[in-house]
């Protein structure tokens, strides 16, 4: 399984304090089917509570996934800051996860080089 941030979605998890263990922890509970909202094109909606409080007044994210083993975080955001994303906004995020999902693993590889992704080292939180 690969566990997959781009790089805004990394600076955007960093600044908000949701870190690789609490990510690992949301694909897992996707894995039991616990998605709070599937958009189609393999774009996914996860609640993740912010630290220290509960899932509801917490986070929300959007990443691509065939929900099996590539799961791509592309944004987040926090409840208080944005209710929901708009349709023009979830079409490009729709669009973008058939892109991420659509790549080969080469491709994947060479975004990780070039920094565009991030990896969480085999589906575990990167070492501290």
């Amino acid at each position: 399984m690969r566990v997959l941030k781009t790089k805004s979605f990394s600076r955007w998890a960093r600044k908000s304090g949701v870190t690789d263990a609490r990510l690992v922890i949301a694909v897992e509970e996707m894995l039991r089917g616990l998605v709070d909202a599937d958009l189609g094109g393999g774009l996914l909606k996860k609640r993740i509570a912010r630290p220290g409080a509960g899932k509801r007044g917490g986070y929300r994210t959007l990443l691509a996934s065939n929900r099996h083993d590539r799961w791509v975080f592309l944004f987040g955001f926090g409840k208080n800051e944005l209710e929901n994303i708009d349709d023009d906004d979830e079409w490009d995020y729709r669009k973008l996860a058939g892109i991420f999902l659509g790549k080969r693993e080469n491709d994947i590889a060479q975004l990780i080089h070039d920094g565009e992704l991030q990896e969480i080292k085999n589906g575990k939180p990167e070492a501290s």
